[in-house]
């Protein structure tokens, strides 16, 4: 049985680097599955920024898109195994909810079933600046096991478009999830 992960993508700007991880989730052979999550303004941040919806994001092999308001779906249960979960981009009122565990959606719900059986959960926070209760959200998040991944692209790898920035960034979250995927833009010293 191959891997399966959950990707959400919320209402923060940043949209296109959820896809990117997307994509590059769908296209690896180890991955089985992948189930999507959009929150509703992270749909309306998908149209806005890239122009898909999430018709376009499910047609992605090995995509399935879920009902962020279905609670009793496969992944909101810790007996679903699945091997973990990344938010690109992560809102800060996500965030918020997740660090209080109030799980009143699916990615709410998804996300503190990675927390609970210590799967990865990859947070990849799309805000600035950043107040305290974001900071100590964060860091409620750390402490619980979750990797804090802050969407801050790296220019070490010379990218040529904003492409690259987008797969340089879902490489550094695939990484987190366990997939060492090889890449040309990596850091070579």
């Amino acid at each position: 049985m191959g891997l399966r992960f959950t990707l959400a993508i919320t209402g923060a700007s940043g949209s296109a680097f959820g896809v990117a991880a997307l994509r590059r989730l769908s296209a690896n052979p180890a991955v089985e599955q992948v189930a999507l999550l959009l929150s509703p303004t992270g749909k309306r941040c998908l149209l806005d920024e890239t122009g898909l919806t999430p018709k376009d994001l499910a047609a992605l092999p090995k995509v399935g898109l879920r009902d962020e308001r279905d609670l009793g779906a496969d992944i909101s249960s810790g007996s679903h195994r699945h091997d973990g979960m990344a938010i690109v981009p992560c809102s800060a009122g996500a965030m918020g909810r997740i660090a209080s565990g109030v799980s009143e959606s699916l990615v709410s719900r998804a996300a503190d079933v990675c927390l609970k059986e210590r799967r990865p959960l990859v947070v990849c926070l799309r805000e600035t600046p950043l107040n305290r209760i974001h900071l100590e959200n964060m860091l409620r998040l750390h402490d619980a096991g979750a990797v804090v991944m802050p969407i801050m692209p790296g220019f070490y790898s010379g990218p040529k478009n904003l492409d690259d920035l987008f797969d340089t960034f879902a490489t550094r979250v695939l990484d987190q999830l366990g997939l060492r995927e090889s890449d040309a833009r990596r850091w070579k010293g």
